[in-house]
């Protein structure tokens, strides 16, 4: 894997966890409403993971963020 593609999912895991913050929502709660583990939103947030096209539209949604935002 390239570096820049580590560096980038990390860049989208704190947007996701900035986001969630912003948003008023435990990695719990957020997990609860799109129907994911907790543990796979702290992966995400933390880059260990990062979430498919299903599951971005789904943060991007109840997170009441555009998708663009997540990931640019």
């Amino acid at each position: 894997m390239p570096d820049w593609v580590i560096t980038r999912r990390a860049v989208i895991g704190s947007r996701l966890r900035e986001a969630r913050i912003h948003a008023g929502l435990t990695q719990v709660e957020l997990g609860h409403r799109i129907g994911r583990d907790h543990r796979t939103i702290h992966r995400w947030e933390y880059a260990a993971r990062i979430p498919n096209l299903e599951d971005l539209l789904l943060l991007a949604d109840v997170l009441d963020v555009p998708l663009p935002d997540l990931i640019r």
